[in-house]
């Protein structure tokens, strides 16, 4: 990384850092992007060309954390797909974990904030998607495997939403990796009750029986 990026990369740290001091003093809804300009030391357009959006500040580390995990499966080519889901799931857990007071925040203010709580969702789906298009590259080229992919990174961040509700709860409690490892055997040995259905195949379609 150059000096420029690193100078670009601090300066965005600082914003999103200051925000969120705002956010936590004043509430969200009472927090206005010069007030947070002003408090990082620069000027409201310089704010907007890293955040076009209050919400992006707000969600700008668990969205860090979503795309590093998918940028980091990509340039892994040769990974066996079972171990690659594993990594990705403790990555973006190891990475949110690092942080427990913003992602406690994060979901405080989702729950208080309609915006907020509708940019989360966004960037849940998009991981899905991201997620899913890169196993869709990695598996068998039939006709299943865009359901596949889909159903799989599903999967995936399912277990993440899971797994981090239970730790913003009982924090100095719960080891998040751990508890995704889990809910990952639980799924391979079939601890989980999931939904009973017999199906036969004909003429490349699914149709219950």
């Amino acid at each position: 990384m150059g000096l420029r990026e690193v100078k670009r990369e601090r300066t965005r740290r600082l914003i999103a850092d200051k925000a969120f001091e705002l956010f936590n003093d004043n509430g969200f809804g009472r927090t206005t992007v010069e007030q947070i300009a002003a408090a990082a030391e620069v000027g409201p357009s310089t704010l907007y060309r890293y955040f076009p959006t209050k919400e992006t500040l707000v969600l700008e580390f668990v969205e860090d954390c979503l795309g590093d995990a998918v940028d980091w499966f990509r340039e892994q080519p040769e990974l066996e797909l079972t171990a690659g889901l594993q990594a990705v799931i403790e990555r973006v857990l190891e990475q949110l974990e690092t942080n427990p007071d913003r992602v406690r925040a994060v979901f405080d203010l989702a729950a208080q904030t309609a915006s907020v709580s509708a940019h989360l969702n966004e960037l849940i789906w998009r991981f899905r998607t991201d997620l899913a298009d890169e196993l869709v590259l990695r598996l068998p080229a039939d006709h299943r495997a865009e359901f596949t992919g889909a159903l799989a990174a599903g999967i995936a961040m399912n277990i993440i939403e899971t797994v981090v509700r239970v730790w913003v709860d009982t924090p100095d409690t719960t080891d998040a990796t751990s508890l995704a490892r889990q809910a990952m055997s639980l799924l391979r040995s079939g601890g989980i009750p999931l939904p009973a259905a017999t199906y036969r195949v004909s003429d490349n379609s699914a149709h219950e029986s």
